[in-house]
């Protein structure tokens, strides 16, 4: 069976995470992410030559009330095992090179199946042990 270049990946009415694979290749700019969401995700695929006019970003509040993170996988396989926000098992997704998850609600956990490299982006600033709850709950098996 193919896997998806694109998941979005619900529990009822809660998100809980979109992930792009590595072959994801359109031109354009796709954002994968509502308006609403704390953290945007895009694609953009630019020809040559193309320009992006000068800017700055406008200092404007913003509340986050909860964490949402972006993990892009280096190199590596790993394993995610995803839980709804009462810490239920759901399921798991293998992650490899090139592949990007917006974990954006629930709770995740992960297993490193090889030497893995990832760059991890969330909002912040980090509050310490507050920043997160962590469970026992890893049925995945």
């Amino acid at each position: 069976m193919k896997i998806p270049a694109i998941e979005n990946i619900v529990n009822g009415l809660e998100p809980i995470a979109l992930i792009i694979r590595a072959e994801f290749d359109k031109p354009g700019i796709h954002f994968f992410t509502p308006p609403s969401f704390s953290q945007q995700v895009a694609s953009m695929t630019h020809p040559k030559d193309k320009k992006i006019a000068p800017h700055v970003h406008n200092f404007l509040s913003r509340q986050v009330f909860y964490t949402q993170e972006v993990l892009i996988i280096r190199r590596g396989r790993l394993k995610v095992n995803l839980y709804s926000s009462d810490k239920e098992f759901l399921g798991d997704r293998i992650l490899e090179a090139g592949d990007v998850i917006l974990l954006c609600g629930g709770g995740h956990s992960f297993e490193m199946l090889e030497e893995t490299s990832i760059i991890e982006v969330k909002q912040g600033p980090y509050l310490g042990v507050e920043d997160k709850t962590r469970f026992e709950n890893d049925s995945s098996g």
